[in-house]
């Protein structure tokens, strides 16, 4: 089980790895940001999930934590996303909340599965499922499903034809009595998504009915 890891922001500015300036923005951080960000950071994931730090936004709130994690399995990589929490100790209107979780998913598909039309429907109960799965209680949420096809020509028309299905998205966790959103149990949610998106089975005793994606290849680099 892997542990995760990120990369934390006060708003001020981008650095270019996880040092002193990231402790820094911690130590003046809300207390209940900190504490979001410590859950985070101590979750234990499904041994398929891979975390990797990436640098979080830097305008849309004035404090950041961003992670990004790929699902591997027999050395492939099936999906990948990221995830940032974000907090406005003042509150957003939009959010309705203090905090907003906002995530990409992507994963590569077969071809005759990005032309089901209820494929954008399915993916995004995905997403809702995963979190009331959890017993977890957010609002707000929002967000897109898109499908994609390449198809090549000339020079290029050995390669098969490719497919991706990409999920962006954002919801408010709600807060505890202690003025943080339980963000251990929102993380292991989207990894529950991350999974299903690339095909895994669940990873213990659940629905066995589940369906979930068949995976020909990883995302492709951009």
């Amino acid at each position: 089980m892997a542990a995760a890891q990120g990369r934390l922001t006060d708003g001020a500015g981008g650095t270019d790895d996880a040092g002193e300036e990231d402790q820094d923005a911690k130590d003046t951080a809300p207390q209940p940001f900190r504490a979001a960000v410590d859950a985070l950071r101590t979750a234990r994931l499904r041994s398929e999930i891979e975390i990797e730090p990436t640098r979080p936004p830097q305008r849309l709130a004035p404090f950041a934590y961003a992670l990004e994690a790929s699902v591997v399995a027999e050395d492939e990589a099936l999906a990948d996303g990221r995830l940032v929490l974000l907090h406005e100790p003042a509150g957003h209107e939009a959010w309705q909340g203090t905090f907003r979780l906002v995530t990409l998913v992507r994963a590569e598909l077969e071809p005759e599965m990005a032309a089901d039309p209820l494929l954008p429907d399915v993916c995004w109960s995905w997403l809702t499922g995963a979190l009331q799965a959890r017993g977890l209680s957010y609002g707000e949420p929002s967000g897109t499903v898109t499908r994609a096809s390449s198809h090549y020509f000339g020079g290029l028309a050995a390669r098969p034809a490719a497919s991706q299905i990409e999920i962006r998205a954002s919801w408010t966790p709600r807060e505890s009595l202690g003025g943080a959103p339980d963000t251990a149990a929102h993380l292991a949610s989207w990894c529950d998504l991350l999974a299903q998106v690339a095909g895994l089975p669940p990873a213990g005793p659940g629905d066995g009915s589940v369906v979930t994606l068949p995976q020909r290849r990883g995302p492709q680099p951009r």
